[in-house]
C-alpha cells in the first residue's frame, strides 16, 4: 500500500490539487491532519468534491483551526499546544494520502515542524513546486531538508505554465523523479481531475 505524504515549496503551489489527483488515481484514502483556517472551505472538503471513485475515505482532520495562518500561530490563539503524541496514522488497509500545510518547515509548534510529522509517520514524499522568482532556491531547499531528514522523495510535480530553465535544471541537479506535470486550467472540476489521475496512475504502474 501507497502512504504519501503531500508536501509543497511554499503555500498555493497545487498542494490540495495534486492531493486530488492522487486521491482520484490511487482510490486512496485522504487525511489533512491540521486545518488552519474554516472559510470559504477546507482542504479536505475541497478534495471530496474533486474525487469520484466510491473507494476513497476521507478522515477527519486531527485539528482544525479557526485562523488562517501557521499552525502554531492558530493553535495558539486557541489555547493549544499541537503535540507529536495527538496524531496516529488512520487504520486504513487502503493507499494513503497525508497532505501537509504550506511548506515542509511549517511550525506546528514550539520545536515541532510539519517535517517532523512526516518523519514520525516513516512516509514517503511527494513535492510540489510552481515556477516564480525563487521557485528554484525554494524546491532545492525542500529536498535538501527531506534528505537531510533520511525522507524518501518518491517524486516532484510541477504545476503551472512549464517552464524548461528551471525545471530542466532541478531535475538535472536533483535527480528527483518527475511526475507527470500540471498545466494551467480555467477550471478545476471532477472531470479535470479525473484526466489528470489517469495519467498519475499509468505513472504509478497501475
Amino acid at each position: 500500500m501507497e502512504r504519501l505524504f503531500i508536501t509543497g515549496i511554499g503555500t498555493d503551489v497545487g498542494k490540495t490539487l495534486v492531493s486530488a489527483i492522487l486521491t482520484e488515481a490511487l482510490q486512496a484514502d485522504y487525511w489533512k491532519p491540521v486545518q488552519a483556517g474554516l472559510e470559504p472551505t477546507t482542504d479536505a472538503a475541497t478534495v471530496r468534491s474533486l474525487v469520484q471513485n466510491p473507494v476513497s475515505r476521507f478522515w477527519p482532520e486531527r485539528h482544525r483551526l479557526q485562523l488562517p495562518a501557521s499552525p502554531h500561530a492558530a493553535a495558539a490563539v486557541e489555547g493549544i499546544t499541537l503535540q507529536p503524541a495527538d496524531f496516529q496514522l488512520p487504520e486504513t488497509t487502503n493507499h494513503l494520502l497525508v497532505e501537509g500545510a504550506g511548506g515542509l518547515l511549517v511550525p506546528l509548534a514550539p520545536g515541532f515542524l510539519l517535517a517532523d510529522l512526516a518523519q514520525q509517520f516513516a512516509l514517503d514524499v511527494i513535492v510540489v513546486s510552481r515556477n516564480y522568482l525563487g521557485s528554484i532556491n525554494h524546491t532545492l531547499l525542500t529536498l535538501e531538508a527531506l534528505q537531510a531528514r533520511g525522507l524518501r522523495v518518491r517524486g516532484l510535480v510541477f504545476n503551472g505554465e512549464p517552464t524548461p530553465a528551471t525545471e530542466d535544471f532541478i531535475a538535472e541537479h536533483t535527480g528527483v523523479p518527475l511526475m507527470p506535470r500540471i498545466l494551467p486550467e480555467t477550471e478545476v472540476t471532477p472531470a479535470m481531475v479525473s484526466r489528470y489521475a489517469a495519467e498519475f496512475r499509468s505513472w504509478f504502474g497501475l
